[in-house]
């Protein structure tokens, strides 16, 4: 697969000379492939280095987050566990500020429970404050800022952020949408062009120069194709503008994710101790150890957490919190009057769609299979790494003395049939469209290259005359 330019001359016939016939009907796609493929690898390659450089961190630091945060995620393990209740009081007392917005139970053996809290100066609105408490003795060890459904803290979320959007904000992630959008392309035209090479020219062993860069960014680009595929549909599954388009078709095939119902049933008594709940503790009617009970008696078990009502009209919902495998998604919603569930969501009941969704996106994340997760996306990262360096180091050396070598020339659309030609672009209408950080750019490359033709073709025609 190639990321950056790899073409040479013998591979880059001029426009005017008809393929020959022998080559097969696809043989005057490939200049127009390699043309495309050198252009993207150029302009989109700097972008795809900064997203495979924070991608390779953002696997690192789920193990470097255990190691930083041991002291706040880990405990001697004990005997017998406090109730929650008396676990999140701890909590509070320690950490009056704010609300308590959702509290997970120790997960496993020597796991901390996490209480977090909402409202509390100094956080970001779109965080929660975390306090980590001790399940068998109540003691806090201490309290850090908590992003996510995965509970990243802050080394993860500074890396999450920086990889998402390089901490500027919404304008930010249209870098990382723009490198995901162009990604399979480039890998798609990568592939297409390592298995039209004669295979004699695929070799690595016994080659040097730029054949042998040509061999290793070649061989390593199409064993790494189907993840950077992978990579790039995924990580548009929750894009700025693709991520629209991709969840308005996913629902309008009712492959949204479903979730549980929130409202209470008791009526207008349902949270009447909602206001007044233990100082905001998190307590509204029976309370969380019995909210708790309710959700294991309807087989969600651990990790789970525990939302308190929004309202005095709201249910608490208690939904699990596993994303590695095997997945764990149930939710239920449980009356705070009464104590009763009221609404249950089963993972085993989502539409087909949705649990692609949420597997690719943990998987995306390197949460699904754990460690080997994310020691795959490092390795895709780091080969993503290579090729980008390879491709511009076979532009070097394709050129003269110290010199970049020549661009692909202009004019190979004009060899492509239009019988082929036609739906080609439709279907790159029709998908720049829907992804537009892929649409926009590809136009405009399109219309500034057609300009830059005719200016050297007028140029051309007043030198001749």
């Amino acid at each position: 697969m190639s990321i950056a330019p790899s073409a040479t001359a013998d591979e880059a016939p001029p426009p005017a000379a008809p393929a020959p016939a022998s080559r097969g009907p696809w043989a005057p796609l490939r200049p127009l492939v390699l043309r495309l493929h050198f252009y993207a690898g150029v302009f989109v390659a700097p972008f795809l280095l900064v997203a495979a450089l924070t991608g390779f961190l953002y696997a690192a630091a789920f193990q470097a987050e255990r190691i930083v945060y041991a002291h706040e995620l880990t405990v001697p393990a004990g005997d017998t566990e406090l109730p929650v209740s008396e676990q999140v009081a701890a909590a509070r007392e320690a950490y009056p500020e704010g609300t308590v917005a959702a509290v997970r139970p120790s997960p496993e053996d020597g796991a901390t429970t996490r209480v977090m809290l909402s409202g509390v100066e100094g956080v970001d609105a779109t965080h929660t404050f975390a306090v980590f408490v001790d399940p068998y003795t109540g003691e806090v060890r201490g309290g850090l800022e908590q992003y996510g459904s995965t509970g990243a803290l802050p080394l993860r979320t500074w890396i999450d952020e920086f990889h998402r959007d390089l901490h500027l904000g919404e304008n930010g992630r249209l870098y990382s949408e723009f490198a995901a959008s162009w990604l399979w392309v480039i890998a798609g035209g990568g592939v297409v062009l390592w298995f039209s090479r004669r295979r004699a020219l695929r070799t690595v062993r016994g080659t040097t120069g730029r054949r042998r860069t040509l061999g290793l960014h070649g061989t390593v680009g199409v064993w790494a194709a189907a993840g950077f595929f992978f990579l790039s549909a995924t990580g548009l599954t929750w894009s700025q503008y693709a991520g629209t388009s991709i969840d308005e078709l996913r629902t309008s095939l009712g492959g949204a994710t479903p979730s549980v119902s929130a409202a209470a049933s008791g009526g207008e008594h349902a949270g009447h101790d909602t206001a007044s709940g233990a100082g905001g503790n998190g307590e509204h009617g029976v309370g969380l150890d019995k909210v708790l009970a309710a959700a294991r008696a309807e087989g969600l078990g651990d990790p789970v957490e525990i939302v308190p009502p929004a309202d005095a009209e709201s249910a608490y919902v208690v939904k699990q919190v596993q994303r590695a495998w095997p997945t764990k998604q149930d939710a239920v919603a449980v009356d705070p009057a009464s104590g009763e569930v009221t609404d249950v969501v089963r993972f085993a009941d989502y539409p087909l769609l949705a649990k692609l969704t949420r597997w690719g996106i943990d998987l995306h994340t390197g949460v699904l299979f754990g460690l080997v997760n994310q020691l795959a996306l490092m390795l895709l990262a780091l080969a993503l790494v290579l090729l980008i360096l390879w491709g511009y180091r076979m532009w070097w050396q394709r050129g003269r003395g110290s010199a970049f070598g020549r661009p692909i020339p202009r004019g190979a659309w004009a060899q492509v049939p239009p019988y082929v030609l036609v739906p080609l672009m439709a279907v790159i209408a029709v998908t720049g469209y829907f992804v537009p950080l892929l649409g926009i750019p590809l136009a405009a490359f399109l219309v500034v290259d057609v300009v830059l033709g005719e200016v050297a073709h007028r140029r051309g025609r007043r030198a001749s005359v």
